[in-house]
């Protein structure tokens, strides 16, 4: 058996704030820092021979507080804009709640939740996909095949993306996906490289 752990990163500071994030560099929050330390703490007695993030603070920080307490900062990081979250647009900084007064409640889910709709000039969960899933294919997948242990850490639409394609989910599963900040969701392979089993430690 091979062990992936994905990590959604720490409340980000726009989190807190209820701002569209995607593409903005904002830094973990205090309660994200305790997040990734909490993290940290459930994966100890794990290890890791490689690590992978995007190239944003919030999910960097979050994989260095992680490696720093389970004892593993030596290992080899790799760092992809192609694990960055979905690119949100011209909605990227405004707070949520004052964009749902304005364009109304159901653009703003239509907006966040479906599948193929994008944002004024950003990006939805399919293209988000479109990035993440090669990048898997390429260059993290390989790994798994050699069974090597690895943990990513990145964010909610491109994890999405990514247990999409390892759970098979359909459009509309994908749609009541939601991962929390900060918990490990640690993936088993089998021989074959085939994920089967998948639990939130």
């Amino acid at each position: 058996m091979t062990t992936l752990v994905l990590i959604r990163h720490g409340e980000s500071q726009w989190n807190l704030e209820n701002r569209f994030t995607g593409w903005v560099d904002v830094p973990l929050s205090a309660k994200g820092v305790d997040e990734a330390r909490n993290a940290g703490e459930k994966l100890k007695g794990y290890t890791f021979d490689l690590a992978f993030t995007s190239v944003l603070q919030r999910a960097i920080n979050t994989l260095d507080i992680v490696l720093d307490i389970t004892g593993q900062k030596g290992i080899p990081v790799t760092k992809n804009q192609a694990l960055n979250e979905r690119h949100y647009g011209d909605l990227q900084g405004l707070n949520k709640a004052e964009t749902a007064q304005k364009y109304g409640d159901a653009q703003v889910k239509l907006w966040r939740r479906s599948f193929d709709v994008q944002p004024p000039n950003g990006e939805s969960l399919k293209d988000t996909l479109a990035r993440v899933l090669p990048y898997w294919e390429s260059t993290i997948y390989p790994h798994v095949v050699k069974k090597e242990r690895m943990i990513i850490t990145a964010h909610g639409n491109s994890l999405r993306s990514l247990v999409m394609h390892l759970d098979n989910l359909s459009r509309e599963e994908v749609l009541e996906l939601n991962i929390p900040t900060g918990v490990p969701l640690v993936y088993e392979f089998d021989d074959n490289a085939k994920p089967v089993s998948h639990t939130y430690l």
